[in-house]
């Protein structure tokens, strides 16, 4: 960032208000750092210098704050760890992080700004800073919109970085060595004999050292890993199918559920019959569910069959019955009547289109389902006043708001256990299938339950990327754009999906750009 950057970005924190309650934030309760997360559950004889590393006898775990869904995020993340802290590519571990606020998401936040990605005006700017702001005062811990990378690229090489340090600190503790005559390389603190301190022999020593605020990152000419074709670390396991996905977790006497809502989206339940399903070979307990029912079985396959026996008395969906009606919704709101947000006005096209041939054309996109390949699950277990969720998730800290708000529990009571991600393309920032999971576990306390979506639920119960038309108007001089307009009619797909976890977005949806 220049050096104009950096003034008008800490010009802005500290006179600006942050959104949630109006309370004004100085620069320095932006910079104050969370609490380390990993201190909470940290294992016996385990070091966590970082929310980002923990070291313990057989080596170094990278935590990635972000959910590993099959576009690499663990290898990329986990590279600018490695870099700064100096481990052999060979010898790096990966865990998903804990739901914690130590893990918030400023870059998505930055991005969701009401402003064209091509913008770099000092108000947009300004204004992308401000949303690191609002992704730390309310711990969005969200992976989604590309911003994995922006977001972690100085985050995780300067916990690296610190890391670092505060083992070459502990090495100078241990050795008695300058700290000028130390090195490191490939997990190990290097003295100046050429014996080697590796870094879990120095856990110990670390654990009471305060890591450097401002450490300072290797130069581009020293890198080792980053900016090169590295493999990835997930390969072999998912080649193998060691790798283990939410749908993969088994937990001692657990049973097996499945859901079944209204497949008309809103339309309500007016009623149902489960008594040929409590009947059905299998069948522990048929449940009460928002919107529907739960049957528990002993396994996911009769849980199916026995829901498939449920009869429902539904309500009406509450939209057009038919995608031309729905066309025809989205076609009325062409109307200026109906705009919210034009993002560029330049010149006068009506009369550039005056007594030229005006070339026009309409497109539509139908209403998609994400699809993922890993349908929608959880496993959740409430015994003895804490709740457990095992579960592939893009929002791990909104669902421990939707976990204490829904059994009255305190968050410190809430852990939820990131899995990978069968594929998601945004499906896994909904909290809909935890919520039905959480459920279902209500009642049956103290037994594990494994929540999981047959194929038919998951397609007709998804949130799906909405229908829209674009209309473009132009003409073409000698070859030229001479005038262009296009109109864009869509749902916004950010004030619904944000508007879900009870947030509001301000400005237009810029995804729909």
């Amino acid at each position: 960032m220049s050096k104009v950057g950096k003034i008008t970005r800490r010009t802005l924190l500290v006179a600006s208000v942050a959104v949630a309650g109006g309370v004004a934030f100085g620069y320095y309760a932006y910079r104050r750092p969370f609490d380390n997360p990993l201190l909470t559950d940290l294992p016996e004889g385990s070091t966590a210098i970082t929310p980002y590393i923990r070291i313990d006898k057989d080596g170094v775990t990278i935590i990635t704050p972000r959910a590993e869904m099959g576009q690499g995020v663990h290898t990329t993340l986990a590279a600018l760890v490695a870099e700064e802290l100096d481990l052999a590519w060979e010898d790096v571990r990966v865990e998903h992080g804990p739901a914690s606020p130590a893990y918030y998401n400023g870059a998505v936040s930055a991005e969701g700004m009401p402003f064209m990605a091509t913008d770099g005006g000092l108000l947009a700017r300004n204004a992308r800073a401000f949303g690191d702001v609002i992704g730390k005062f309310m711990g969005f811990q969200v992976t989604g919109g590309s911003s994995s990378v922006p977001d972690g690229f100085d985050k995780m090489r300067l916990a690296g970085a610190a890391a670092r340090e505060v083992l070459l600190e502990a090495a100078v503790a241990t050795s008695g060595v300058a700290r000028a005559q130390l090195r490191t390389d490939n997990g190990a603190v290097v003295l100046p004999d050429g014996s080697r301190l590796s870094y879990p022999s120095l856990a110990n020593a670390a654990a009471d050292i305060e890591p450097p605020r401002e450490p300072q990152l290797k130069s581009r000419s020293d890198w080792r890993f980053l900016g090169k074709t590295m493999p990835r670390l997930d390969i072999e396991d998912k080649s193998t199918g060691k790798a283990q996905y939410g749908i993969d977790v088994r937990l001692p006497g657990m049973v097996h559920a499945t859901v079944k809502t209204n497949p008309r989206l809103g339309g309500g339940l007016s009623g149902y019959d489960a008594t040929a399903a409590e009947s059905a070979r299998g069948v522990i307990k048929v449940v009460p569910v928002t919107g529907g029912v739960g049957v528990i079985a002993d396994n996911t396959w009769r849980a199916f069959r026995a829901a498939g026996q449920v009869t429902f008395d539904w309500g009406p969906a509450p939209y057009p019955p038919s995608s031309e009606e729905m066309f025809e919704a989205v076609a009325a709101s062409f109307n200026d009547d109906h705009r919210d947000s034009r993002f560029r006005d330049d010149g006068d096209v009506d009369a550039a289109l005056e007594g030229v041939k005006v070339i026009e054309a309409e497109y539509r996109v139908p209403y998609l389902a994400h699809a993922p390949l890993e349908p929608m699950n959880a496993v959740v277990l409430l015994i003895d006043g804490r709740l457990d969720i095992w579960v592939g998730t893009q929002i791990p800290m909104q669902l421990v708001t939707s976990a204490a708000e829904m059994t009255g529990l305190d968050s410190d009571a809430i852990r939820i256990h990131t899995q990978l991600i069968g594929g998601s393309f945004g499906r896994r920032l909904e909290d809909d299938y935890v919520r039905q999971a959480i459920e279902v576990a209500q009642a049956m306390e103290g037994t594990p339950v494994k929540m999981t979506w047959s194929r038919e639920e998951d397609m007709t119960h998804d949130f799906c990327r909405p229908l829209g038309m674009a209309r473009m108007r132009g003409a073409v001089n000698d070859g030229a754009v001479d005038a262009y307009d296009a109109s864009i009619a869509y749902p916004s797909v950010t004030a619904s999906q944000v508007g879900r976890l009870g947030l509001s977005v301000p400005g237009p949806d810029i995804a729909m750009r």
